[in-house]
């Protein structure tokens, strides 16, 4: 048996254990080189993982509303059936006005009595003409009459009793036209008095006692304004977009601010059958029944359409289109969340939606706003992973 190895100051090792401890240095370090090269492809992997897993588009779904029924709101202007600014047809000063505002007329009740002096005078002169024109025509009937006799009797010449026949002719005229013009007076004369053309109901008195009043100028102010609003107009400008879905017979609701939470049954009765250069619009006119007269003329009203659209028709954002080469194109998920495109025909462009003929469900899945890089085929990933649900 050898000699031990004695080391200076320290213990003594024997040389089995120094190769035994140099054994598990090797293998440690041969650990070390593993466990590091195994963590170095384990977090290539994953990177490689998280690079092609951020590579997938998230994208979102678009609603998609069913054909059907749906409300149209629109501004009207309600106006009376039947309205008349009533202006002077002589002029003079106002006498008299009977009615003023608010108050309920008759066809033919006197609303207000005008002063003429001067075509009162202007009368008396034109019955004076017209006695004067008689008189002379009748004096040159019996002067013709004579002169007949006379040339009967060859006492005179033939021409001169023409020339009496033709006196005679000329002061009848003169009696027409003298009569025409009388009577051209007294119809003036009828209009001293102000009636109303119809019933209904004063809105505006413009005139007062002693007022003078003027005829013949545009600026001529009426005297009174007389509507009938048992029947009401309402006047409405309907978007091109919607004027093929509105159409006569067609019933819609109307609302006024001062009755709240109640609405009044208007029916469409007219349309322009032209889309106004500025407005972009069809003007529909509406009837309204107003007996109880509870709806004013000239009121602010809102009126409420249902407009129904073909069932084949879904209604998608405007934002879900993309115009590429061939057309209108849209891009469905699928259930293995690869993309499909599919061209779509626009039939009704609403503004802010659009809607599509047959070709989509409410159960497609549409992408909104999907980038111009998305091709057929591609895949992506739902936000949220969100189940789209149908609107009906």
């Amino acid at each position: 048996m050898p000699d031990p190895i004695i080391l200076p100051e320290g213990p003594l090792v024997s040389t089995g254990r120094l190769k035994l401890a140099g054994v598990v240095a090797a293998g440690l370090a041969v650990l070390v080189v593993v466990v590091g090269l195994v963590t170095r492809v384990s977090a290539d992997q994953s990177q490689a993982a998280w690079t092609q897993d951020q590579s997938i588009p998230t994208l979102n779904l678009a609603k998609i509303d069913a054909g059907g029924e749906r409300q149209l709101v629109l501004p009207g202007d309600v106006q009376a059936f039947n309205t008349a600014p009533i202006h002077a047809r002589v002029g003079g000063y106002l006498k008299h006005w009977y009615v003023d505002i608010g108050t309920p007329v008759k066809a033919g009740q006197l609303l207000a009595d005008i002063d003429t002096p001067d075509l009162d005078q202007q009368v008396l002169q034109a019955r004076a003409d017209l006695a004067t024109a008689q008189a002379n025509q009748s004096l040159a009937a019996t002067t013709s009459k004579r002169w007949q006799g006379l040339v009967a009797a060859d006492a005179v010449s033939r021409q001169d009793a023409d020339e009496k026949i033709g006196d005679l002719a000329a002061k009848s005229s003169l009696v027409n036209a003298s009569r025409a013009n009388l009577n051209r007076l007294l119809a003036l004369e009828s209009f001293k008095k102000i009636t109303a053309p119809f019933a209904g109901v004063v809105t505006t008195r413009s005139t007062d006692i002693g007022q003078l009043i003027t005829t013949g100028s545009p600026s001529d102010t009426a005297l009174f304004t007389v509507a009938d609003q048992r029947k009401l107009r309402v006047y409405v400008r309907v978007p091109q977009n919607y004027s093929a879905l509105v159409h006569k017979g067609q019933t819609a609701d109307l609302t006024v601010p001062e009755f709240v939470g109640q609405t009044f049954k208007a029916v469409v009765v007219n349309s322009s059958q032209a889309v106004g250069p500025q407005t972009g619009a069809e003007l529909v006119e509406l009837s309204l029944d107003n007996a109880d007269g509870r709806i004013k003329s000239g009121d602010y009203a809102q009126v409420t359409f249902r407009l129904t659209s073909a069932a084949t028709t879904t209604r998608i954002p405007v934002t879900a289109i993309q115009y590429r080469h061939n057309g209108p194109v849209v891009a469905l998920v699928g259930r293995d969340n690869h993309v499909k495109i599919r061209p779509v025909i626009i039939s009704r462009d609403l503004g802010s939606s659009v809607e599509v003929g047959a070709g989509l469900s409410t159960s497609d899945r549409i992408v909104d706003n999907p980038p111009e890089s998305l091709v057929e085929g591609d895949l992506v990933r739902i936000a949220g992973a969100l189940v789209q649900k149908a609107v009906v």
